[in-house]
């Protein structure tokens, strides 16, 4: 027994918690220290019953006799499982316990005022009527009062929410409802758990079987049934000692017990297993399984198909006593029923009007684009925040809104002036009346102009492309220049490569246009000796459709020569270092899934790469070590190769006829190192040929551009002669090597003495430069 912590001599019955810098502490009491604290409803007990210090001094004395006969714990734990909020039930613990103790200390005194301090409505009753005529019916009400305190504090009644409209309509998942139906109408074991995958409706079912039972579409059995959904986050909380969390629970089974027609819902029903573990204490699932196999209480969980096999499959005795029912993805179809059935509500909520085009252009768009999550509940979220947009952009409702809280000032001054009762006053509440008039009337013409808002189908859109960055809105007219005129925009980056710039450019606009195999990304191999712009036409490209170069993705395929190299794209297996982290291609994907993808030197890649890549180039998917499936659907691959570089294009013929005849040996040497099977699922092997002189000088150029930005940005002008452009060709002009020589000419030749005379401050701001050819070398002055 705890002793009273400020006297140390009685024993301690008053317990309160206090919060000292935010740290909780316990302090016990007996009965005369806790009257000198001044704690309620001690006093109060101790003023109604006209009690003398030498009386609770005998009452001290008493209590280690009496306390044998009452479970201080439980009345404690009682007392904390109560909502902070409901002081009628807090204080009534207390004076319940000490009722108990008064009444073997004093039997014959103030039985009357302990009663009624033990319970205050038997005095309001008394006073309103005869209690002889009334024992039963305050004998009912206190019953009734008691009777849900568990379940009203840690529950919400979804039956009643069904009858004040407060759920919305359940469309379609009439079988899954008939099913949980059959199964609640079991003798035992008749505990459905709704098992699906997040998003798909679970919670939905459980609602709209509390609908069903408000609208006497059941059977007679459950006529009468109520159904709560259970918090268990709530019934968790505030738990601090041992034995209160098994209170709550206890409270609530028998609860259920006694009222008979209670169907308790759990949602997310795998917390079960976790909630109230701690060293030597029972889980919510040990708690509820002998009620469970009885039959004494129905649940209904709700629950996703990998928790389940996480959670609920590994303890056999749970599972055995849950019946599963599926609950699969919704079609197409079903999902646009759905959201016609509930459409009315958004259109209410946000003032708008949603036509059924533009409901099945949300399902359909959200099915196509949106991969990693579920119908119904993706198109929901898209329709909710497309009215959402055209709700902030309707200038009426902000106009109107500010009428409606005018004319709410306007009549409370008219009433004002009404009741003042003076002449001056009526004239003023007559000219209010006017005004009163002329909002209203003004009110009526901007709802009427209001009822016109619709959502479009360009709202849905722009919602989707925010989402996942595909452009999937209509093109404009900016963009469709942009698309017919790809060609000559990447031709300002790169020199030459007619065929390859010709063959991506109309990939471009099959997939903008949307005219291209479902599922399946436009694949590219680049083939061709290095510095001849395969590279840099990716790059290009990148920053053509997405307005930047870091927008694409690059692999450096010679990364990924060693077997175990495949974990590094899809991430590692489970039980390996870094599986949380995700895979360098899929986890890129998943974020940013309208991108270009670069696989730089492929033939260097394992051949179990390959094999991953078939899938891509197929069917547009890969599922990572997680097992979430990414979409590569909106993509574009391109893989460059230096396979057959060696290979010289002066075959027989000369223009187009020399590129076939290098095209198609090239082909022939791909084709020793690639296999059919991957060769088969490219769209289209781009061979770029060695740059002649023409297109070098022309790439110099290019690379003098962004010497002369770097030089306009310092406050001074350059101007490289025709002569200093033929020195830098001859000593960086090697056809092996193609363009990349010429940059480290520019480099040595130019930006090098440039710095040395700029840090020198032989160039200042304002200087003009003039880069001149001189024998074998080049002059800056």
């Amino acid at each position: 027994m705890l002793m009273c912590s400020i006297c140390n001599k009685n024993i301690a019955v008053v317990f309160v918690t206090k919060i000292v810098n935010g740290k909780q502490t316990q302090q016990g009491m007996c009965i005369s220290c806790a009257k000198k604290q001044g704690i309620q409803p001690i006093n109060q007990l101790i003023e109604q019953t006209g009690m003398t210090d030498e009386d609770i001094e005998n009452l001290n004395k008493q209590v280690s006799n009496l306390i044998d006969d009452i479970d201080i714990d439980s009345v404690i734990a009682e007392s904390n499982n109560q909502n902070p909020d409901d002081t009628y039930n807090n204080q009534n613990d207390i004076g319940r316990l000490f009722y108990n103790f008064f009444n073997k200390a004093f039997p014959k005194n103030n039985k009357q005022s302990l009663e009624e301090f033990s319970d205050p409505r038997k005095k309001n009753r008394k006073d309103e009527s005869d209690p002889k005529s009334n024992t039963r019916t305050k004998t009912q009400d206190k019953k009734a009062f008691k009777k849900k305190k568990f379940l009203d504090v840690y529950g919400v009644n979804l039956t009643d929410k069904a009858r004040l409209g407060e759920i919305d309509r359940i469309v379609g998942r009439e079988k899954e409802i008939d099913r949980v139906i059959q199964i609640l109408n079991r003798r035992t074991k008749n505990n459905p758990v709704l098992i699906g995958e997040p998003g798909v409706g679970k919670t939905a079912i459980a609602e709209g079987l509390a609908v069903r039972i408000f609208n006497r579409q059941v059977p007679a059995k459950l006529f009468n049934m109520e159904v709560y959904q259970l918090d268990l986050t709530t019934v968790v909380a505030g738990t601090q000692f041992r034995g209160q969390f098994e209170g709550r629970m206890k409270g609530i089974i028998e609860e259920a017990k006694s009222l008979g027609n209670i169907i308790l819902v759990i949602d997310e029903l795998h917390n079960i297993m976790g909630a109230g573990d701690a060293e030597g204490a029972m889980n919510a699932a040990n708690i509820l399984k002998p009620a469970l196999a009885k039959g004494e209480i129905q649940v209904i969980g709700a629950t996703t198909l990998n928790e389940y096999r996480k959670h609920i499959e590994k303890d056999s005795a749970l599972e055995r006593r849950f019946q599963p029912v599926i609950v699969k993805e919704p079609t197409v179809e079903e999902s646009i029923e759905i959201l016609k059935g509930i459409k009315d509500y958004y259109e209410d909520y946000h003032k708008v009007r949603i036509s059924d085009e533009v409901i099945e252009t949300v399902v359909k768009l959200s099915e196509r684009y949106i991969t990693d999550r579920y119908l119904p509940d993706k198109a929901i979220d898209v329709i909710d925040e497309a009215a959402s947009r055209v709700n902030l952009r309707n200038e009426y409702l902000v106009e109107l809104e500010i009428l409606k809280e005018e004319l709410k000032n306007v009549q409370e001054e008219k009433e004002n002036a009404i009741s003042a009762d003076s002449i001056e006053d009526y004239q003023k509440a007559a000219d209010l009346k006017v005004r009163e008039c002329k909002l209203i009337e003004s009110i009526k013409e901007i709802e009427e102009k209001n009822k016109d808002v619709e959502v479009s189908i360009e709202d849905v859109a722009h919602v989707i492309e925010v989402w996942t960055g595909i452009p999937v809105q209509r093109l404009t007219e900016i963009e469709t220049e942009k698309l017919l005129n790809l060609e000559n925009r990447l031709h300002s980056r790169i020199i030459g490569q007619n065929e390859a710039v010709s063959s991506i450019s109309r990939a471009i606009r099959r997939n903008r246009a949307g005219f291209k195999k479902k599922k399946k990304p436009s694949s590219f191999i680049f083939v061709g000796p290095t510095g001849v712009g395969k590279t840099e036409l990716v790059k290009a490209l990148s920053a053509e459709l997405f307005g930047s170069e870091n927008a694409l993705i690059r692999l450096d395929m010679s990364e990924y020569m060693e077997k175990h190299s495949v974990s590094k794209l899809i991430g590692s297996p489970p039980g390996y270092v870094g599986y949380d982290d995700g895979g360098q291609l899929t986890e890129k994907v998943r974020r940013n899934p309208y991108s270009v993808i670069l696989m730089d030197e492929i033939e260097k890649a394992h051949p179990d790469v390959f094999n991953m890549l078939l899938q891509i180039l197929e069917d547009g998917r890969l599922t990572d070590s997680q097992g979430r499936v990414v979409s590569f659907e909106n993509t574009i691959i391109v893989m460059t190769s230096n396979a057959g570089t060696t290979l010289k294009a002066n075959g027989i013929g000369f223009g187009q006829d020399q590129y076939k005849n290098l095209e198609n040996r090239v082909n022939d040497v791909l084709k020793e190192i690639f296999r059919p099977e991957f060769l088969n699922r490219i769209d289209e092997i781009v061979v770029f040929t060695e740059l002649s002189k023409d297109e070098l000088k022309q790439i110099i150029d290019l690379m003098l551009k962004e010497v002369r930005q770097e030089v306009v940005d310092k406050g001074m002008t350059i101007e490289i002669t025709d002569s200093a452009k033929e020195f830098i060709l001859e000593k960086g002009y090697n056809p092996k090597y193609g363009a990349r020589p010429l940059r480290r000419t520019i480099q040595r030749y130019i930006e090098d003495h440039l710095s040395e005379l700029y840090i020198t401050g032989t160039f200042k701001e304002g200087s003009h430069i003039i880069v001149d050819r001189e024998g074998d070398t080049l002059t800056i002055k």
